[in-house]
């Protein structure tokens, strides 16, 4: 089926050239760069271990570029074997290699650990002194940053002890994870995860009905690999959270984002005060589809006057193509690069990961953007959502490599900045109310998909992660309930939760592989609306400055990168502001 499908759409040869990074598996120049990687690390290490406070500017700017061309290179090759397993998870010497390219990263950065520990517990003035001139204004805010960790980091000893397991730890269970769900076949038909979760669109109750139950038969029969790989990466992230002192399951992720406890518990207060409107919004959805209980599996049942056509890969290129270039130029042109130049894997692929992603590789490669394309019109959204990371990380590079990383806050603002753009350019198409309203409808939900969905699996997260400490294991029983009461919560008496839909927590990869990450979606999706606001009061001078924030990568906290656009993250009325506009979409179609 999915080779039919791939060949309807045009998607069979969109396979993305991993040769800009290395020819294959076998390519000498992977064992090369390892080697030199190697020995470099540790000629830095005989060099330099101990004896960072006494580096003045000129020499902690050679030391740091070399450490950047050392990470950067290591980057290259971790990319290299990352994203060639993840077409191919059941393919054994992908798997190998990844794990190969794991462990010689943990090789290395024993080595160099000790720099970060040395400068992290470097004395403030000292550090504010040599960090006070001219010469180091390049890694000025990746050498403050990192300092930011300095209460939580351990000994020289246990840091070394815990980059040497490191391949053998959360990786290595996600890997599993990956491998579980790649192999994992659902229903009579025998299909992919991603085919049955599209079916979760068709406009046939029955087919729904049909794709509910072969995906939670599918979990099942691996149920018990799942909960054992969820509980050990509770208890995982539980010691190192006990270990480094934070003060809650999240607080490493927040002080990832450079952002504050508070700020976060703002915007999850926010979000959560306002589900009224994901339940006004699915009654009203009961009604428009005539059922008399809008189960779980209705959720996304397309509204009726919906366009339902099938779109292929050229259609849809051109229709986000046209939505950036209409806003910037330079930004259609970045996105066009990455379907002229092959930096995109499109068609379902057997073995392939579901879902989809942007990787920003290293500064002197390029982004590789990764879709499962089934032709929907949610998937032309989620094209748009991957080249808006994709074109972040493209501008964002000139940085070099540790000023280009983006807090996932942000990197989730310009994701959802280009679904923005697609969908207003879309909507301008459609001449009838029905279509229209339709298609606002399907918006909305993405919106909600985005906002309210992510922070109720934060909710979720806050859960399990707290009962894991204080009661110990969790029964899949006790993740399912966990599940539907904080999923029930959002929508209340206006979705119908089968018992069979707690299970789904149990194919999401983000609670394993980045603990915490979900919120960013909701952050990500109230700020662009606040500066889409302001987009359309003032396109002219609006764009240089959005631009300008996609350039600037990581080189600043997210604070000061927003300051041009006068925002308070802290502010509740900010976040409500951004709900304020979700429930004025509702309006129009109520």
């Amino acid at each position: 089926m999915s080779t039919t499908l791939n060949e309807q759409l045009g998607t069979t040869e969109i396979l993305w050239q991993l040769s800009d990074l290395y020819q294959g598996l076998d390519d000498p120049k992977i064992e090369a760069d390892i080697l030199w990687c190697e020995q470099e690390a540790q000629a830095v290490k005989e060099q330099f271990s101990g004896k960072i406070a006494r580096l003045d500017a000129n020499d902690l700017f050679a030391l740091v570029s070399r450490l950047e061309k050392l990470e950067t290179l290591m980057g290259r090759i971790a990319t290299f074997a990352f994203l060639n397993f993840t077409t191919q998870i059941q393919n054994a010497p992908a798997g190998a290699f990844l794990q190969k390219i794991k462990e010689a990263s943990s090789r290395i950065g024993r080595e160099t650990v000790f720099f970060e520990l040395e400068w992290s517990k470097m004395e403030d003035g000292a550090a504010n002194t040599v960090l006070s001139g001219e010469t180091l204004r390049h890694y000025r805010h990746h050498l403050e940053s990192m300092r930011r960790y300095a209460k939580h980091l351990l000994s020289m000893a246990e840091e070394t002890l815990l980059i040497e397991k490191a391949p053998v730890g959360r990786g290595s269970w996600t890997n599993l994870f990956e491998k579980v769900m790649g192999h994992l076949k659902f229903g009579e038909a025998q299909r992919s995860e991603e085919e049955v979760l599209t079916d979760l669109y068709s406009p046939d109750r029955e087919v729904r009905s049909q794709a509910a139950d072969d995906l939670t038969a599918g979990l099942n029969s691996q149920l018990h690999v799942l909960t054992h790989i969820f509980n050990t990466l509770l208890a995982e992230k539980m010691i190192d959270d006990r270990l480094r002192k934070y003060n809650s399951w999240v607080s490493s992720m927040n002080l990832y984002n450079e952002l504050e406890d508070r700020t976060v518990e703002v915007l999850v207060g926010a979000v959560t005060a306002r589900y009224d409107i994901v339940q006004r919004y699915y009654r009203l959805k009961k009604e428009i589809l005539g059922l008399e209980s809008l189960c779980d599996y209705d959720r996304y049942a397309p509204l009726p006057h919906l366009p339902t056509n099938l779109v292929d890969w050229n259609t849809a290129k051109n229709m986000v193509l046209t939505a950036f270039n209409d806003f910037a130029p330079e930004m259609g042109e970045i996105a066009g690069q990455f379907f002229d130049k092959r930096w995109i894997h499109a068609p379902i692929l057997d073995g392939k990961r579901g879902g989809a992603f942007a990787h920003p590789c290293v500064p002197e490669v390029h982004p590789y953007v990764m879709v499962n394309y089934t032709g929907s019109l949610r998937d032309i959204s989620t094209v748009a959502h991957e080249l808006g990371h994709g074109v972040h990380q493209y501008l964002a590079a000139k940085n070099g490599y540790y000023n280009s990383s983006t807090t996932l806050v942000l990197a989730e603002t310009a994701s959802v900045f280009a679904e923005l753009l697609l969908f207003n350019s879309q909507v301008k198409l459609l001449t009838h109310p029905e279509e229209r309203r339709a298609f606002i409808c399907q918006k909305l939900e993405s919106i909600f998909a985005t906002v309210f969905r992510q922070v109720s699996m934060n909710r979720f997260e806050h859960a399990v992660h707290n009962a894991r400490r204080e009661s110990g294991e969790l029964s899949h029983d006790q993740l399912a309930g966990h599940w539907l009461s904080t999923q029930q919560a959002m929508f209340s008496d206006s979705v119908t939760l089968r018992e069979d839909y707690g299970i789904w927590w149990s194919y999401i990869p983000h609670f394993l592989s980045t603990p915490g990450y979900v919120y960013s979606y909701a952050f990500g999706e109230l700020l662009v609306l606040a500066l889409y606001n302001l987009y359309q009061e003032d396109g002219a001078a609006f764009v240089p400055k959005y631009l300008d924030l996609l350039r600037a990568g990581g080189s600043d906290t997210p604070t000061l990168l927003l300051k041009p656009f006068g925002v308070d993250l802290d502010d509740p009325d900010f976040w409500l502001g951004g709900l304020t506009t979700i429930d004025g979409m509702l309006k129009m179609v109520e």
